[in-house]
């Protein structure tokens, strides 16, 4: 899978979190950044995380991981810097990129790979998009290497929604388990509710 890449996005400010870092949140014993790293580098693709700087928290949590660190000053731009750097640094060959949001923590190693796999099963070059059980969309979502252009011509907060909604055409999608696609954890209240359901589901 060398030649697909996965894009981590973790320079944003986690604001909503009211001073605490939802990125660097233990989860398993591991912040969650690096828990989702991890995941990304068992798939064998090529994994790159954006941050806010080199001597961020955020980059030291993912210390000794075999993945491409690429620091974002102009983050507070949103979400759209993170993904024109992340595109711009990518190695050169890529076929495809997956953005794999950081702070999902219900997403497996499996549940990339069955979006990597149906990219490659596909006749010809398809968006990939997760969505729940109930075919709610959701995260994460892959695009082939001839959505890059697009990507690093983003700007906002709105992610690469508007590449996404460009391209329904040739977009499949691929459903996870229960709601592992839809999961994120953003705020304070957001982490409590969900921990507690993992202390119920234990």
């Amino acid at each position: 899978m060398q030649n697909i890449a996965i894009l981590i996005p973790a320079a944003g400010a986690s604001s909503r979190m009211r001073g605490r870092d939802k990125l660097i949140e233990e989860v398993d014993g591991l912040p969650l950044l690096r828990r989702q790293a991890k995941r990304a580098i068992f798939t064998g693709a090529h994994v790159t995380v954006t941050v806010p700087s080199h001597d961020h928290p955020r980059a030291k949590a993912l210390a000794g991981l075999p993945v491409q660190l690429i620091a974002v000053p102009d983050a507070a731009l949103g979400m759209s810097s993170s993904l024109r750097r992340g595109v711009s640094f990518l190695p050169r060959g890529m076929r495809a990129l997956m953005i794999l949001p950081a702070d999902m923590p219900e997403i497996e190693t499996t549940d990339i790979v069955a979006l990597i796999d149906s990219f490659r099963a596909s006749p010809f070059p398809m968006l990939q998009q997760a969505t729940a059980a109930d075919g709610t969309p959701g995260h994460p979502v892959l695009f082939p290497a001839d959505c890059f252009p697009a990507l690093q011509q983003l700007n906002g907060d709105k992610g690469a929604r508007q590449v996404l909604e460009a391209n329904q055409h040739r977009l499949r999608k691929v459903a996870l388990p229960g709601e592992r696609a839809l999961t994120d954890l953003d705020t304070p209240e957001a982490w409590d509710a969900w921990r507690d359901a993992q202390k119920l589901s234990a």
